[in-house]
């Protein structure tokens, strides 16, 4: 039986991948957190070996009349960005994926009402919310998978939860796979207009477009951290209003694994809460809870080993 052994909610921003010297040029001579942030998660979580897959939900990847997994035995090649081709040009990435795990996840579609098809075919794009996280936490680890789920653009939070729901399902029917799930996206995400845009590409918060954006997004990390996803999933109609990326699909897609408004696994946040101009972004961890996700199923068995963190 396969299980997901840990989950993140995890910003990929440009800015991690430019240049150290023009990272701390745009924030005023400083490193940017998020950056330091992703190097102290790989080497708490990501360089351990108490897990074999990682399943990147990808809020840049946005698909139409279903969800869709990536099933290739392995990807690789050179990842220019058609939105900032400037910063992110012929970046080279090659990883295993986990076919095994993607046809798993979408024989459980219709059991939860919705609609999945797994994709191998090799000129599929791929996207740098996967890209750059893979870039920080998977380059150098060439035995750990990866694959990705795209959010659906015409799916609301109902059929993000069953997507979610039946990546558990498939999770779990795959033996002895121990996962770690990654939404990959940001909170709040409204940009500076280009004419101004220039004026707030320093990571203090107080860039981020409206102080009640930020202030929802600070309210919601401190929410996490006391493990209550119910408090997030219940204002989600609120929290649309700041205009979360990929409508926080990403999050509502690993929320749906991990017991949705019903799980209270605590987040440890990985560097500081930071804009992107005009964007809320954070690196939240959550480790699974020694009683489950949910805190009413079984501790972590002797026979599975130990948790990566």
């Amino acid at each position: 039986m396969g299980e997901i052994v840990g989950a993140g909610l995890l910003a990929h921003v440009p800015t991690i991948v430019l240049p150290g010297e023009t990272r701390r040029e745009l924030n005023e001579g400083k490193e940017i957190t998020l950056v330091t942030g992703l190097r102290e998660l790989r080497e708490d979580v990501f360089g351990r070996d108490g897990y074999d897959t990682v399943v990147v939900l990808d809020s840049h990847w946005a698909t139409t009349v279903e969800f869709v997994v990536t099933a290739h035995s392995r990807r690789a090649g050179l990842f220019t960005s058609d939105e900032l081709p400037r910063g992110m040009c012929r970046m080279p990435y090659d990883f295993p994926g986990d076919p095994e795990l993607a046809h798993a996840v979408a024989r459980f579609a219709e059991a939860h009402g919705t609609f999945i098809t797994p994709i191998d075919d090799p000129f599929l794009p791929i996207h740098y919310a996967t890209v750059n996280l893979w870039k920080f936490l998977g380059e150098g680890l060439p035995g750990k998978r990866w694959m990705t789920i795209g959010v659906c653009q015409t799916g609301d939070m109902e059929d993000h939860f069953r997507l979610g729901r039946a990546l558990a399902d498939g999770i779990a029917a795959t033996p002895g796979r121990r996962v770690l799930l990654i939404a990959s996206g940001a909170l709040s995400h409204t940009f500076w207009p280009l004419r101004e845009i220039r004026d707030h590409e320093a990571s203090d918060p107080r860039h981020v477009f409206t102080p009640r954006a930020r202030a929802a997004d600070e309210e919601r990390i401190a929410w996490l951290k006391e493990g209550r996803h119910d408090k997030v999933v219940d204002t989600m109609d609120e929290f649309w209003t700041h205009q979360p990326e990929a409508k926080f699909f990403h999050y509502l897609m690993m929320a749906g694994a991990l017991g949705e408004r019903g799980c209270v696994a605590p987040a440890r946040q990985y560097g500081a809460y930071e804009n992107s101009v005009g964007t809320g972004q954070a690196h939240l961890w959550f480790d699974r809870p020694a009683d489950g996700w949910t805190g009413t199923g079984p501790a972590t068995s002797a026979a599975t080993g130990p948790s990566p963190v």
